[in-house]
């Protein structure tokens, strides 16, 4: 039942994607593009994503295990540190020069795998190297 779960979320997330247009760069940059030819489209995104976001912690705050038994894995630190700033402004970099992020690359790859492959173990390789380094700070 687990699985079966997971699969339907990660379904339904990869759906939401697509219908709403976050697998097309050309969208996204024209949606980060305040200053040129502003899409405000992915507004309604973020809008809609908060509030179910919002919905779900308010769920999750009020159990102490999930439905399938298992205890929930929310952030403790609330600190903005140089790590957490750094990584943002380096997603942020790269999600403005491509028009791409993870999950919205990970399901343009299943659509369409040539334009996002290179992306996709870019990705991968930055995690690896950046994980490595965390551990050689620690």
């Amino acid at each position: 039942m687990r699985l079966i779960t997971i699969f339907i979320s990660g379904l339904v997330f990869g759906i939401g994607i697509i219908v709403s247009g976050m697998v097309n760069p050309a969208k996204v940059i024209g949606f980060l593009d305040i200053f040129g030819a502003w899409d405000p489209s992915l507004a309604f995104v973020m809008i809609g994503a908060i509030s179910v976001t919002m919905v779900g912690y308010k769920l999750v705050l009020k159990r102490d295990v999930s439905l399938f038994n298992l205890k929930f894995s929310l952030p403790t630190n609330t600190d903005l540190d140089r790590k957490l700033i750094i990584g943002a402004v380096l997603f942020g970099i790269g999600w403005g020069l491509v028009g791409v992020c993870p999950g919205p690359a990970v399901v343009g790859f299943l659509v369409a795998p040539k334009p996002l492959g290179l992306f996709l173990v870019s990705m991968l390789v930055s995690m690896a190297l950046a994980r490595r380094y965390m551990d050689r700070v620690r």
